[in-house]
């Protein structure tokens, strides 16, 4: 490598420049990125033996320090000495200065990784964040969520950051489109669409939020969302997305005067979009809301019950964003919800989900309704499969389901159903 910058001594240049002289000049930096007090500064520092030195590079370590040339494959060099003479011969300030002028500045690495730790730390720590930011920050896997979304640059995970604290300002919202949040707070439509940075940070602060205050597990698959579990999430804080995806199907919910009036007996369906921006008004403090798992439940109850049907909600399979958020809505309303879904492990799975996120109680789920159920329901019921899942309100219900190997759907039990909806 030889340096043409012009403002190279030519002496300095006849000394150490030159591609001859590039891996002894890559050996002297070293010496200098070794040092340890953090500046580079090798003058106080111990003699320095060089070994196995190429005859070109002895001659030049020779020159330097004023040694007779000779055949030898090593040199022990004073820094200081070294200094000194460069100085006095004007060629440069030191041996680093005269390196640094061949080559470019030396850096000690143990002290940029140092400035970097310390830039991520005051970073992160910054008390201008917001509260729900801050507290997703103090959890190891933000951080490596951050540093990777940012390519481990500092500038550029502060910038995500300051773009993520002014979207959470705004939330939770009341059911603004999520197109129109990003516009107003980023300026541009999509800058919170499923796979930007942002949107990421923010959806990973919000579950951290509802785990940490309402010991709440949210989506199955924290890591990878579907497109359902990220339209529910941006749902929980407000924001919608696909408002008008999988209404919700529900029969004889009773609500206050001043919302739109449904037809009794008749089952209805309502959006993500009305739940958020508009709720209707539910009166069911200390009232049972029954809620199963599949339409067809809804329909028979319908057709046999009518207006004489208990209060009735249907997830149609795991909950998806309006689901949740009526159950939501009923459940701080006062309402107790009772559920009940197929026998089979993808129920006791949905089942797991609606008890643990609102509180729900099982609805002729348990064990002995299993029981009878397989006693009754020879002609409907089919083959369980091998992924087994625990209930965890009934211990024995997912062991006696694996050891009978049945599964039964939930409309082959609809007629005891019928029973508790129509006691009303």
């Amino acid at each position: 490598m030889t340096n043409t910058n012009p403002a190279v001594d030519p002496r300095l240049q006849r000394l150490l420049g030159g591609t001859a002289l590039h891996e002894l000049r890559m050996r002297l930096r070293r010496v200098f990125t070794r040092v340890h007090d953090g500046t580079g500064d090798a003058s106080a520092a111990e003699p320095v033996l060089l070994t196995k030195l190429s005859p070109v590079e002895h001659e030049a370590l020779a020159l330097l320090t004023g040694r007779p040339p000779r055949t030898a494959k090593s040199i022990r060099l004073d820094i200081a000495a070294m200094d000194a003479t460069l100085r006095a011969a004007g060629i440069a300030e030191s041996l680093r200065a005269a390196l640094e002028i061949l080559d470019g500045p030396i850096v000690n690495p143990t002290a940029i990784k140092a400035g970097i730790r310390a830039a991520w730390e005051q970073m992160l720590t910054h008390e201008s964040w917001h509260p729900l930011l801050r507290a997703w920050l103090g959890a190891p896997s933000a951080i490596q969520l951050l540093k990777r979304l940012s390519r481990q640059d500092v500038a550029t995970g502060r910038t995500l950051l300051k773009r993520a604290n002014m979207v959470v300002d705004r939330l939770p919202a009341s059911g603004v489109p999520r197109s129109q949040l990003a516009a107003e707070t980023l300026g541009n439509a999509h800058a919170l669409d499923r796979g930007e940075a942002t949107a990421t940070i923010i959806l990973a602060a919000w579950r951290h939020q509802e785990r940490r205050t309402d010991d709440y597990e949210g989506d199955p698959d924290q890591t990878q969302p579907s497109d359902e579990r990220v339209r529910d999430i941006w749902a929980r804080a407000g924001v919608l997305v696909n408002e008008l995806a999988r209404p919700v199907l529900y029969l004889n919910l009773p609500v206050g005067k001043s919302s739109r009036g449904e037809m009794p007996g008749e089952p209805n369906y309502t959006s993500l979009r009305r739940l958020l921006r508009s709720a209707p008004a539910w009166t069911v403090y200390d009232t049972t809301v029954f809620v199963c798992e599949n339409p067809n439940i809804v329909a028979i109850a319908a057709d046999v019950l009518g207006e004489r049907c208990a209060p009735l909600v249907c997830t149609d399979g795991m909950p998806a964003a309006a689901q949740r958020v009526l159950l939501t809505q009923l459940s701080q309303g006062g309402a107790r919800l009772a559920y009940h879904g197929d026998f089979d492990w993808a129920g006791l799975r949905i089942g797991n989900y609606v008890m643990q996120a609102w509180s729900a109680v099982p609805w002729r789920f348990r064990n002995s309704d299993y029981e009878a159920a397989v006693a009754t329901c020879g002609a409907t019921r089919h083959e369980l499969g091998s992924d087994f899942v625990s209930a965890m309100w009934d211990d024995r219900l997912a062991i006696s389901m694996q050891c009978l190997g049945t599964a039964i759907a939930e409309e082959a039990v609809a007629k005891t159903l019928l029973e508790d909806l129509g006691d009303t």
